[in-house]
């Protein structure tokens, strides 16, 4: 079921993404807590979960936004 990452030399970094979307009516929205994620370790981590609001168009811009930012920190690192 789960596979382990490993690690070649001279391969690329591979990871997973976790990632939840589900839109809901703008007034809806209460409050947005983070999601818990348990490792094959035993340790667990936090997940933070974002609020993107407007029409449609809106918020497939912002989340491609996001997205590229999310990405360009990741190679930053």
């Amino acid at each position: 079921m789960a596979r382990k990452l490993t690690l070649v030399k001279g391969a690329s970094q591979r990871g997973a993404l976790v990632y939840g979307m589900r839109l809901f009516e703008q007034t809806g929205i209460a409050a947005v807590d983070e999601a818990h994620v348990t490792l094959a370790d035993g340790s667990s981590g936090r997940v933070t979960m974002h609020l993107i609001e407007g029409t449609r168009a809106q918020i497939r811009r912002q989340l491609m936004r996001s997205i590229d930012a999310f990405f360009e920190l990741l190679d930053e690192s």
